[in-house]
């Protein structure tokens, strides 16, 4: 039963790959909402709980977000996604039994690299984003603190889908901000920012099946 709806969710993401730098059309945006509502339906009939639950279902309203046109659209799908990874944030500090701090321990290197990320946005990306720069700021902090709480459990298939997440927003963040909106990079960008972010979405709900 909780494979159907993952079916299905994967399906509805391979129809997205052609539509990642097409036109915003309603049908369109419902395309790129349903797998993570999917996703967010097989996580509750397998009990994963709440946290995780809500992570998977508050990042479809951040895909809806992100699919429309203009700053209003951005910034609720951005909201969407930062109360998604304090979801996460709270599930895996949960199923780790952990606090943040112990990633400097359990992962070191991955730790130290993930924090200096995070303090290099202030260099790459936050002085490029005009009048979004405090909403940028607190969203990396957010998604660097999900990482973080990520690399407190042994390395398996939740830490990969995290690890695949941050990339596709940095990729994102690299494309909204930084890169020449040209087709040819658009087209590029768009499927490498959703072939890492569902297949991170994935393996975080896989993860979570596994455990």
């Amino acid at each position: 039963m909780i494979y159907l709806p993952i079916l299905m969710g994967l399906s509805f993401a391979a129809a997205y790959f052609p539509l990642t730098s097409s036109q915003p059309t309603w049908g369109r945006s419902a395309i790129k909402t349903i797998p993570l509502l999917a996703f967010a339906l097989a996580a509750h009939l397998a009990g994963l709980g709440p946290f995780l639950v809500a992570g998977l279902f508050l990042s479809a309203l951040g895909d809806f977000g992100l699919s429309r046109d203009g700053d209003a659209p951005f910034l609720y799908g951005l909201s969407a996604f930062a109360l998604a990874h304090l979801a996460y944030i709270l599930h895996l500090l949960g199923i780790s039994d952990a606090q943040i701090w112990d990633a400097f321990s359990t992962a070191p290197v991955a730790a130290i690299i993930l924090v200096a990320l995070m303090v290099s946005t202030e260099l790459w990306l936050a002085t490029h984003t005009g009048h979004l720069q405090w909403p940028v700021r607190i969203y990396v902090v957010i998604i660097g603190t999900m990482g973080l709480s990520a690399l407190t459990l042994p390395f398996g298939w939740t830490v990969v889908g995290a690890g695949l997440f941050i990339l596709s927003d940095v990729i994102l963040a690299i494309n909204l901000f930084r890169m020449s909106d040209t087709h040819h990079h658009r087209l590029k960008a768009g499927y490498s920012i959703w072939a890492f972010y569902i297949t991170g979405q994935a393996l975080i709900l896989w993860g979570g099946l596994q455990a």
